[in-house]
């Protein structure tokens, strides 16, 4: 479980075709405190730590199945060496937890289609796949690459993202344009809520 509250930026070092999709992505976080099999949200994807290092710098390994690669924007848009991605790590018992329950198990792909400067912030518009726009609400939560935020407006299957200065430096929300693809999680809340209305 994750806080959809970003704590470092990865980069990604190197991807390799396998069986599966390995990806070597560079971190800030202390490579001796992440043990093999940690689970960390990788743009909000939830992904298993197979191989560490800190040789050039600290790094960590993980293993993306076709699946996951085909229900995110890792298939839409690829891993790329140089890639920046938004990391955290797994949510501890006695954590502060700041934003909402995130479980890094992406629901679909969200697609940017607008974007306007207000003052310092960004309002950003980003348009859900027909199936999941039934789960957003208007001051409800959504994770998009794996970042909390609130909803402020719903128009069918578009919604709006104000994006805050400190947002967009502490994540990479400051490097999006219109057209990107973004991993999108519903909020686990909005999800049984729909399900009890549709079995009532």
């Amino acid at each position: 479980m994750f806080t959809g509250i970003i704590t470092d930026i990865g980069e990604v070092l190197e991807v390799d075709q396998r069986g599966d999709l390995r990806a070597r992505i560079g971190t800030g976080y202390d490579i001796t405190g992440i043990d093999i099999g940690a689970s960390i949200a990788c743009d909000g994807v939830c992904l298993t730590v197979v191989a560490k290092g800190t040789e050039p710098r600290g790094w960590f390994d993980v293993d993306i199945s076709a699946e996951t690669v085909g229900a995110t924007n890792i298939g839409r848009s690829g891993w790329a060496p140089g890639k920046r991605l938004n990391l955290e790590r797994a949510l501890k018992v006695g954590d502060e937890l700041g934003g909402h329950i995130v479980s890094g198990h992406v629901d679909g792909v969200a697609e940017i289609v607008k974007m306007v400067d207000e003052g310092d912030s960004t309002r950003v518009t980003l348009r859900a796949p027909g199936d999941l726009a039934r789960f957003i609400a208007p001051k409800g939560s959504v994770a998009l690459n794996g970042t909390s935020l609130t909803v402020n407006e719903v128009d069918g299957a578009d919604f709006g993202i104000n994006f805050i200065p400190h947002t967009k430096e502490m994540t990479t929300w400051g490097d999006v344009a219109v057209g990107d693809a973004v991993n999108l999680e519903v909020d686990t809340m909005a999800r049984y809520v729909a399900r009890l209305r549709d079995c009532g």
